[in-house]
């Protein structure tokens, strides 16, 4: 294969990942107007049921401006040799590798958040403000920003950094290394994420005593699971949308509500929700998600390990020089398609893992109360009750509103 050949196939890649994206949306947008399913007919009235279906429109407009925008800016950088600039301009600062390579991801990272930033301010405070979504002001717009770009330059510097000293010391067994170093991380921010970067963005405090905490607490003893605080996150500073999420394992492991959560749902809606992501605990789906996602970066490693030295790979972006920074940016698009066979994999898995969750909910508490809650939840975020089968297939990580509801009722 000559570097010609190379370059193409790194284009015939990113414009093949472009149009299958592109005909899943269309597909998508095909059913938008499909009769509802019975089962969830209670779900909007018609007022509701027309804003949801404007939102859907616009949503899907702008998706679509803003895919082609970064597919074309994309594609100009490969073409007018983007990645031999930036490479050179990082190295009339230094001689030293290591800091080339930082240099290198720095300033590519740093320029694609800024084309970004017209994008996410127009979906911030346009469509999320036009249909009641949006509650972040202009400021913590900025300082959110600010925030993701400070820990950005310190964690994701720090983590490069140490990949690259194990590739520049070990050569191609850096895969070894960098996998155990992953592997640690992985674990580490398993356990830490919810109390060290959550509060970087959002305040965290316990669960006041209430009718709503004693029933989890009563939930939670029934079933053996041990819960020393549950945990209430101020969502409504950014968004009216609502969540839960479980976190940790062990003696860390941790559920946190939002604060949007509480205000939509009644208490015993909301234990549902909570008796749904404990039964991810007690199936182990954590723990699961983990090891897979470990096995996953090991073999991406390792692949990576078998190309990361070849000169075709700076040879197709005309870098004169071959260097780690040009290699993995070569390597992460051509391995844009096992990526995209791995993602669906795990999709597929990530949604067994969804109807065990519910599943457990329903045998442990109330089918009932979480389909009520499902589909208030449906409601308050104007979801998509028809998406096209393909495209659940393709992007879900969970089963959709129809198919979970189908599943509790059975």
């Amino acid at each position: 294969m000559t570097a010609t050949t190379l370059f193409y196939l790194f284009i015939a890649i990113l414009v093949f990942n472009f149009l299958l994206e592109a005909f899943l949306d269309y597909i998508n947008t095909k059913h938008f107007n499909d009769p509802i399913p019975d089962l969830l007919k209670d779900v909007y009235n018609e007022t509701e049921y027309q804003k949801s279906q404007a939102y859907k429109k616009e949503n899907e407009r702008f998706s679509s401006i803003s895919e082609l925008f970064s597919l074309s800016i994309t594609l100009l950088f490969f073409f007018f040799k983007g990645f031999a600039y930036v490479d050179e301009l990082a190295r009339k600062f230094t001689d030293n590798e290591l800091v080339i390579s930082l240099l290198f991801f720095g300033i590519i990272m740093f320029a694609s958040d800024i084309i970004s930033i017209p994008f996410s301010y127009y979906h911030t405070f346009v469509i999320e403000q036009k249909y009641g979504f949006n509650k972040m002001s202009k400021k913590l717009f900025w300082i959110d920003k600010i925030k993701s770009w400070f820990l950005m330059l310190i964690l994701g510097g720090i983590i490069l950094s140490i990949i690259i000293l194990f590739y520049q010391k070990t050569g191609t067994n850096f895969w070894l290394y960098t996998w155990l170093f992953i592997a640690v991380f992985s674990v580490f921010m398993t356990l830490f994420y919810s109390s060290l970067i959550v509060p970087i963005f959002n305040k965290q405090k316990p669960l006041e005593q209430s009718e709503l905490k004693d029933k989890i607490d009563a939930f939670a003893k029934k079933v053996g699971f041990k819960l020393d605080t549950i945990f209430v996150i101020d969502g409504s500073k950014r968004s009216t949308k609502a969540n839960a999420y479980f976190s940790g394992f062990g003696a860390k492991k941790r559920i946190v509500l939002y604060d949007t959560l509480i205000n939509d749902l009644e208490p015993n809606e909301i234990v549902a929700v909570l008796a749904h992501e404990i039964g991810h605990y007690k199936k182990k789906h954590v723990f699961i998600n983990m090891l897979i996602s470990i096995a996953l970066t090991g073999f991406t490693l390792y692949i990576l390990s078998l190309l990361i030295d070849n000169p075709l790979l700076s040879e197709a972006l005309s870098v004169k020089q071959m260097s780690f920074h040009i290699g993995l940016i070569a390597f992460g698009v051509l391995y844009t398609p096992i990526s995209l066979i791995t993602g669906l994999l795990m999709n597929i898995l990530s949604r067994k893992f969804e109807y065990q969750a519910d599943n457990y909910a329903k045998q442990h508490y109330n089918a009932s109360d979480l389909i009520t809650g499902l589909k208030k939840l449906s409601k308050n975020s104007l979801s998509n009750l028809t998406p096209h089968k393909w495209y659940v297939f393709f992007h879900y990580s969970h089963p959709s509103l129809h198919q979970r509801i189908k599943n509790l009722s059975t």
